[in-house]
């Protein structure tokens, strides 16, 4: 792993249904989403489907894991939280529902 980053991850839930268009909506993400989330420090973001649940296991990886909690404050970042928010669990602000995972085991 790269110098300085650590990896972080975690699980969120899509409506049944959605497979098609949460695909779509993530082929299509904005440029300044894209963007911040690399200024941000943000690198090799994956998100994983499993099918038969809706559940989405998130993972990346970032120089500074508390630059994810700065993220909410940038209108661009509530603006997809909206957007999204018709086809995911969500929290009360639109977030997305968010489990975070312990890493249980890694091989370099």
């Amino acid at each position: 792993m790269e110098k300085g980053l650590q990896r972080v991850a975690f699980k969120m839930k899509l409506i049944k249904g959605f497979e098609t268009e949460y695909q779509k909506r993530h082929d299509e993400i904005w440029p300044s989403l894209q963007e911040l989330l690399k200024d941000s420090g943000i690198s090799e973001y994956s998100i994983f489907l499993e099918q038969e649940t809706g559940n989405l296991f998130g993972f990346l990886k970032i120089e500074n894991p508390i630059k994810i909690d700065e993220l909410p404050s940038f209108p661009v970042m509530q603006d997809w939280w909206k957007f999204m928010g018709d086809i995911m669990e969500t929290n009360p602000d639109n977030s997305p529902v968010s489990i975070p995972l312990k890493e249980v085991f890694y091989l370099i």
